[in-house]
């Protein structure tokens, strides 16, 4: 049983935060000229390098992302209306510094820019030069640089578009009346759209009728496609991004993921046949097949994000269950029926837990994960996730799970009694990837999103950044590789006829699905294209005492909110857990002296930081109130003679 309970390597990266009020920003810097955007090449700006003196007069948000985050991810969707509101006065410029190796292939890269219609210019910082520039310790991460060319503002995490957008309205005011803003347009110059009839799909169902339905990602709809995989039968949704339900033609996706045919025997009741998992509407759709009719069943279109008051609407049902259409949701990522929970188990990538959603009831409820990023084991409300992704239901009711961000295998076990716990099959954490077979204890994979039960008790792994099918054997306890050379596989469809099994997987980035024989042995070949650990730049940290200094200030208009207690709390420990002589645990201010190890030379430092606050108006009698949390995991090399102070900003 794996136990790596550690914060995300990607620190703040894949992690949320509470957004502050919309009324005010938050403070701004001390004025400091921003570094030059150093990289290996520029996409989305027809082939042209840019500079910083190209983007002076201009307001310029550098967004630090990796397509593999989640939360990444959501940012990309908080900045598409600022994009679009003060396209004349800001440019977004996406600084994409890799977690994964296979995230650092310019092609990847391109087909990532595309696949999340990126319409900004994108710097390649494969070597996390201007991530370190900028002095980046999180995914995602936001920079935001004046019209004069001096950074005025860095935030961590996700939740900051009112932030960002009342900062950019001051700026605005501020440039005009100095005549330092230029307004026009910027650097930003469109690809040529994907062709063809599906553009990333994500997952595929075979339908009683023999037919295939793919969630097909980027054409934002449903595609049925005949028994050949190929030739397409209808289209379920308009192909615009949106929110809307109605008729096949009328109704409107983003970006659906998961899909999982409803049980036979509730179909009539619940009144549709295929549950979708509608990823960037944080919300699942009911589809009834015989006129293509969709409904929203779960969600409220919002994301769900820590600590809101405002992510249940009223009028709750029974404790630990909710209305579903009155809950926001976070990037639900896939959907299976469980008969042992009697409910649709969802995979909720986006906050790193795992929903049930009661189509009958019609009620969601969280039971696994505590938003925690990392890779722990145990009772699902304990366990640590992060990103899960792919699910399939076992022969004998367990449940097979990918878990993208540790790169991990892991299944879930429903009791008689309706309790579960989870085990890690395959993966070591957050930090540890690569593409090793052998003993399931060493093996390795990168970044899995799909896994596909067999009838033998075995379990298909779509190793997405492996570009390959694995196969997971429970009774040799080992990982053999059946196919390589996969364009990113997303999902994989087990088809038995006979004697003989078949397997549609779905390549994502070849936008297409391949028919693959398994052999009949299913041993397949034991490769070791060997391990990778997260590589990003080290901050060097003397032996003996040093100060971490975690700074949050209230934005103008809030005030710390220690109504219910103290409104601030700091986790820290390490790995090695031997780097910290002193200074490791949980405690309440922000500022904590830590004492390291000398005889250690290099780790990392993991630190959780909470700070509540609530609007200062004393007109409001019930005022809005805000958590921002964030978690850093930062390599640290001990070497004497180095600053003593660590600083992390949770805002400024």
């Amino acid at each position: 049983m794996r136990s790596s309970a550690v914060s995300s390597p990607t620190g703040p990266a894949c992690r949320q935060n509470r957004p502050v009020s919309a009324t005010t920003p938050s403070p701004r810097l001390p004025r400091v000229r921003a570094s030059e955007l150093v990289g290996r090449g520029w996409l989305n700006t027809g082939g042209v390098d840019v500079t910083l003196a190209d983007l002076r007069g201009k307001i310029v948000v550098l967004d630090f992302w990796t397509f593999c985050c989640v939360n990444c991810l959501h940012v990309l969707d908080e900045l598409r209306e600022l994009e679009e509101a003060h396209r004349d006065e800001v440019v977004i410029v996406g600084v994409h510094s890799p977690k994964f190796v296979h995230e650092a292939d310019p092609v990847a890269l391109a087909a990532a820019v595309d696949r999340y219609e990126v319409r900004h210019p994108v710097l390649d910082d494969p070597d996390l030069v201007t991530w370190s520039a900028y002095t980046a310790r999180a995914w995602p991460t936001l920079v935001v640089i004046d019209p004069e060319g001096y950074v005025v503002a860095h935030m961590a995490g996700e939740g900051h578009a009112s932030t960002l957008e009342i900062l950019v309205r001051e700026l605005v005011d501020e440039h005009t009346a100095k005549g330092t803003l230029h307004r026009g347009s910027g650097p930003y110059v469109p690809a040529e759209p994907t062709p063809g009839t599906l553009r990333f799909p994500a997952a595929v169902i075979a339908l009683e009728s023999g037919n295939l339905l793919v969630a097909d990602a980027g054409h934002h709809s449903l595609a049925e496609l005949a028994a050949d995989g190929e030739t397409l039968v209808r289209r379920i949704g308009s192909g615009e991004r949106g929110l809307a339900d109605g008729g096949p033609d009328a109704a409107t996706f983003s970006e659906p993921n998961g899909l999982c045919l409803v049980p036979e025997a509730l179909r009539e009741q619940v009144g549709y046949d295929v549950l979708v998992a509608d990823t960037v509407n944080h919300a699942l759709r009911g589809v009834r097949l015989s006129d293509g009719h969709v409904t929203t069943v779960a969600g409220t279109g919002e994301q769900l994000m820590v600590g809101g008051s405002e992510n249940v609407l009223p009028e709750s049902s029974a404790p630990g269950t909710t209305p579903a259409l009155r809950h926001r949701l976070t990037s639900p990522w896939d959907v299976v029926w469980s008969e042992r929970l009697d409910a649709f188990l969802v995979a909720m990538a986006g906050n790193h837990s795992l929903w049930t959603f009661d189509p009958v009831a019609g009620t969601v409820e969280q039971v696994a994960g505590t938003q925690n990023e990392g890779l722990l084991d145990g009772p699902l409300a304990q366990a640590w996730f992060a990103q899960p992704s792919g699910l399939s239901v076992a022969p004998d009711g367990s449940v097979w799970l990918a878990d993208a961000e540790t790169s991990a295998l892991r299944r879930v076990d429903v009791a008689d009694d309706r309790s579960a716990t989870i085990t890690s099959l395959v993966g070591q954490g957050l930090f540890d990837f690569g593409h090793r077979d052998g003993p399931a204890a060493q093996a390795l994979l990168q970044h899995p999103l799909g896994v596909a039960a067999l009838p033998d008790g075995s379990v298909l792994v779509t190793d997405t950044y492996n570009g390959a099918l694995r196969r997971y054997d429970p009774a040799t306890d080992e990982v053999t590789t059946l196919v390589g050379d996969l364009a990113e596989p997303s999902d994989a469809l087990v088809q038995v006829d006979g004697d003989e099994v078949h397997v549609l997987v779905v390549e994502s980035t070849a936008h297409r699905l391949t028919r693959v024989a398994l052999p009949a042995s299913l041993a397949g070949q034991v490769l070791d294209s060997g391990a990778h650990r997260t590589q990003r730049p080290v901050t060097e940290v003397p032996p003996g005492e040093i100060r971490l200094d975690v700074i949050f200030t209230p934005a103008t208009g809030q005030k710390y909110d220690d109504r219910f207690g103290p409104s601030t709390q700091l986790t820290v420990s390490s790995t090695p857990p031997e780097l910290l002589l002193d200074g490791a645990g949980r405690d309440l201010p922000l500022v904590r002296t830590l004492r390291i190890n000398p005889e250690i030379a290099e780790g990392v430092l993991h630190v959780t930081a909470q700070a509540a606050s609530c609007d200062a108006d004393p007109a409001v009698e019930y005022p809005a109130c805000h958590l921002a949390q964030q978690d850093w995991g930062v390599p640290v090399r001990v070497v004497a003679g180095t600053p003593d102070v660590l600083t992390l900003p949770l805002r400024g």
